[in-house]
């Protein structure tokens, strides 16, 4: 019998104080407060879509910005993400996703590799100075994944294909990325071992 694929993180500094749980084996239940509400629109479609249950308490200086908690918190779902994944024998290691929002198109592809690496392009200008929910930049998406992306050790490219409206585009990058990783973390009958010819990932 495989060992559970949970992990739980506290991460505490002058900014932001975050405790976040996680079972990469869930159904993707969430129970989300991130002190910013968009955000947790965005943590909690990633959990239902990755079939990953998440919890989140969050809080932190957003009374001047909402960089530092959101930050932190990608920081803590990265590093989640890594230690939950233990020595990943047995993974399918790579997901595709192509997911529409409406008139939004994003594809992510993913890959548990054990090199961080973020490929992220397309957002349409000015998209990264457009407040989604009157608080929280479409600059911080990229920011976030390249938080995820640099403590779990994960490949991601998140391309844009097409999309007009900022919270449309947005989570539909978050549901890609999500539907991706539920491919990647999945656990493959046919995969003997580490998924690698280096034989570590």
């Amino acid at each position: 019998m495989t060992s559970p694929r949970v992990a739980s993180i506290r991460r505490q500094t002058s900014e932001s104080s975050i405790e976040l749980s996680l079972d990469l084996d869930g159904t993707g239940t969430s129970d989300i407060s991130s002190s910013v509400p968009f955000f947790d629109h965005l943590l909690t479609a990633f959990a239902k879509h990755s079939l990953t249950d998440l919890t989140v308490r969050a809080e932190g200086d957003t009374h001047i910005d909402v960089h530092h908690t959101v930050e932190d918190i990608g920081i803590a779902l990265g590093t989640a993400i890594r230690t939950a994944l233990g020595t990943k024998e047995g993974i399918s290691r790579y997901g595709d996703a192509l997911v529409p929002l409406d008139e939004a198109l994003v594809q992510a592809v993913v890959d548990i590799s054990g090199r961080p690496y973020l490929v992220h392009g397309g957002e349409p200008a000015g998209f990264e100075f457009h407040l989604i929910g009157g608080h929280f930049t479409g600059s911080m998406v990229r920011h976030v994944f390249e938080a995820i992306a640099y403590n779990s050790a994960l490949t991601m490219h998140v391309d844009v294909r097409s999309g007009r409206d900022p919270h449309h585009i947005a989570e539909a990058e978050f549901k890609a990325f999500a539907r991706a990783f539920r491919q990647a973390k999945a656990m493959d009958p046919l995969v003997s071992g580490i998924p690698s010819t280096k034989g570590a990932l």
